[in-house]
């Protein structure tokens, strides 16, 4: 038995598609993990990585400098505030109103990093090829135009990357190529104070004993050197490159690594934060390099895809011990600082944003500045500043919460156009929640106007009913603080019916059952996937498979009729089906042509009278599973067959084939048990449902009795035989 369908629908590969869950009537969208909400627009809202919003500190720009890049900042004993900057290059003074004068401009191409002097001078290094120049003001005049600058040191390196100036008035030059650190006396008086084997010294800070803590590129090294020049490596970072130090008030190192590091990485045990002290001591910033060299550091170069392998930040207790407290794929840390509590800050890009650090992975998303990195951190009486890169520009970052902060969710798509229910909130304090939807997933694009949520009644979405939905929180400070920890948004999609993709009809093919799997409930976005059925070849059964989705992701029961050719009603072959495949046994079908057709109803999801059906019909294909006739077989030894010479005779044989439904495809004889052989129908074209055939067939001549078998073959290869015996001549 063959089943004849089209070439195009024999052949279909199978498809691994996936969809949404399974979901019936009301569905919810909600909000609450860090990874959800990060992806919103914040406006002086802090992220918590538990998940839920809270008001952040206030963070207000100072001032916008004509430079692109600012690399660090610096502030001195009246508070004024000093920026190095780059593309231009210069030195800015920075006034606590905003206002910012150019006391120094380098030939070089970047002003790197700077450090602030007890008595008022700067000490400002430039890179590429660069020096450390030292800016003094005349006591006499509070004029910036009175600063004047003069070469402090000429390390004749390729490379500055920080400056860190001790207690008694030394300076300490990080560099590279070749890994040194220089000390410069106040007497002027310069020496190699530590050689390392690391080709990047890249950030500096002193300890409340005194010793230098440095950090290198390279292999991520964290070094302890001691005021006579005795060093020990501290920590050996999994990263290749310490970008930022800072210590707290209780002699605890933080350290920010940066880059893959060839050779493995370490393991961490777990470790807790210590209780927050005040700070005494920052570390320098991560800067970048307009024209980096193939052997500058990993972060030296502002770019729009961060570092392979993210960031991380490590914590060396006071006895040594390391541990890591925060990682991130996508941000990259900058600068180090704590804030007047104590806690931990990081500054990163390439997303401009500032972490606060509250423990091992427990951190909040602080606040973001309208620029693609921060840059430095600088502590003064008059705040904590920030500095950015992508534009340049100076910030300052409050101590105390904002008054006010909003917060816009990402869209949500609910795929199907739908009706908003009640809104679902949980979090403490003055909280405001407003609701807005639309066609478009532009919200620009001619959305609804933003609607408040009364949560005080029942708090219903007022939002018209749309596609796409946005809620935004207002968050008031007051008493209790305020805090949003979830929004649910309930919503019912307009039910559409099932959509069918195709239906195919295998030949010769038996699907098996799969195991049933516990469907998934919940909000729409759980994904499950439709394994294609395996098939195993069976000549007596047919196959039929079909690809069907629900928009509204409803579960769906499928019916399968059929009709044969000439005839006007469906007759139902198999209904209650849940796979989206089922075979039969191809004899329950007379020999025809057929046309199946598949529904599909999305009923189990649906109240009486509310489902929705669908329908599709396959290709035309044909059934036969009766084999021809093999009718009026005849064989006799034909007259004069005799040949005295070649000692030989002939049979003439003699048969009619007939099919009732489809075409004789070929026919074949046999002679007493011999090979089958292939022989041609009378007219030599075998295409007719009746073929006859007459032929002849050599035997020896002494040899009597003779058996031949002959066979027919159908177009779809059903097959029937006949035998006959010859005695005599």
């Amino acid at each position: 038995m063959r089943i004849h369908l089209p070439r195009t629908l024999v052949t279909i590969a199978a498809v691994f598609s996936a969809a949404l869950a399974f979901a019936e009537g009301t569905r919810t969208w909600e909000q609450s993990k860090f990874d959800d909400l990060i992806k919103g627009t914040p406006q002086g809202i802090a992220i918590r990585s538990a998940g839920g919003l809270e008001l952040a500190p206030s963070f207000t720009a100072l001032c916008t400098t004509p430079s692109t890049f600012i690399w660090a900042i610096a502030a001195d004993h009246d508070g004024s505030l000093y920026a190095a900057a780059g593309s231009p290059a210069r030195v800015y003074r920075i006034t606590p109103d905003g206002k910012a004068t150019v006391i120094f401009e380098a030939q070089e191409l970047q002003v790197q990093a700077l450090a602030a002097g007890p008595s008022g001078d700067i000490y400002a290094a430039t890179n590429p090829d660069g020096k450390v120049y030292k800016l003094a003001r005349s006591h006499a005049s509070k004029q910036d135009s009175s600063w004047t600058s003069s070469v402090y040191f000429n390390p004749a390196t390729k490379y500055i990357w920080d400056l860190a100036l001790d207690g008694s008035g030394n300076l300490f030059v990080a560099t590279g190529d070749h890994g040194q650190i220089f000390r410069v006396t106040p007497k002027g008086e310069q020496t190699v104070f530590f050689q390392s084997d690391e080709p990047h010294m890249r950030v500096l800070a002193f300890d409340h004993a005194g010793n230098l803590i440095a950090g290198s590129d390279g292999s991520g090294l964290v070094y302890r050197i001691s005021p006579s020049g005795e060093s020990f490596v501290l920590y050996s970072a999994p990263k290749k490159e310490i970008t930022a130090l800072a210590i707290d008030g209780s002699g605890n190192i933080y350290a920010a690594g940066v880059g893959e590091k060839h050779g493995g990485t370490a393991a961490y045990p777990p470790i807790s934060m210590p209780t927050p002290a005040p700070s005494t001591t920052t570390g320098g910033s991560t800067t970048p390099n307009p024209t980096p060299a193939p052997s500058t550091p990993a972060t030296t170069s502002f770019t729009s895809s961060p570092v392979s392998g993210g960031s991380e930040i490590y914590i060396i207790a006071a006895d040594g011990s390391p541990g890591r407290i925060w990682t991130s794929h996508e941000d990259l840390v900058y600068a180090l600082a704590f804030d007047r509590d104590g806690v931990l800050l990081a500054a990163t890009g390439n997303r401009g944003q500032v972490f606060a650090i509250h423990g091992e992975d427990n951190y909040t998303d602080l606040v973001k500045a309208s620029a693609a990195q921060v840059t430095a951190f600088a502590q003064t009486s008059g705040g904590l500043y920030a500095a950015t890169s992508n534009l340049g520009k100076i910030f300052v970052l409050g101590a105390a919460a904002a008054p006010k902060g909003s917060f816009e969710s990402d869209v949500f798509d609910a795929h199907i156009f739908s009706r908003w229910g009640r809104a679902e909130s949980h979090g403490a304090g003055n909280v405001e929640l407003f609701a807005r939807s639309g066609n478009v997933e532009n919200p620009d694009r001619n959305w609804s106007q933003w609607k408040k949520i009364d949560q005080q009644k029942d708090a219903a979405i007022t939002a018209p009913s749309a596609r796409f939905i946005q809620w935004k929180a207002v968050l008031h400070a007051g008493n209790p603080a305020p805090r949003l920890d979830s929004v649910v948004l309930n919503y019912l999609p307009r039910n559409v019916a099932p959509d069918f993709d195709e239906v195919t009809v295998q030949a010769a093919t038996r699907y098996q059952a799969l195991l049933k799997m516990p469907a998934e409930s919940g909000s729409a976005g759980s994904a499950h996937y439709d394994v294609p059925p395996p098939a195993i070849h069976d000549r007596d059964s047919i196959g039929v498979k079909w690809s069907v989705h629900d928009n509204n992701d409803d579960q769906m029961v499928y019916s399968v009729y059929y009709r044969g050719d000439g005839e006007t009603r469906w007759l139902l072959l198999k209904d209650d089906l849940t796979d989206k495949f089922y075979s039969f046994d191809a004899s329950l079908l007379p020999d025809d042509g057929y046309t199946l057709k598949v529904t599909a109803s999305d009923a189990p999801s649906h109240s009486p009278g509310e489902a929705l059906s669908s329908e599709k019909e396959s290709a035309r294909f044909e059934v036969d599973t009766t084999p021809p006739l093999v009718e009026n077989l005849s064989a006799t030894y034909a007259a004069g067959s005799g040949n005295s010479e070649r000692n030989q005779s002939q049979i003439h044989v003699t048969f009619r084939a007939t099919d009732s439904f489809s075409p004789i495809k070929r026919a074949e004889y046999s002679l007493d048990a011999g090979d089958w052989q292939y022989i041609e129908p009378v007219g030599e074209l075998s295409d007719a449902r009746r073929e006859t055939y007459d032929f002849h067939v050599n035997v020896p001549a002494s040899e009597t009795e003779h058996v031949v078998v002959v066979r027919a073959y159908d177009r779809y290869d059903n097959m029937s035989a006949a035998k006959t015996v010859i005695r005599g001549k």
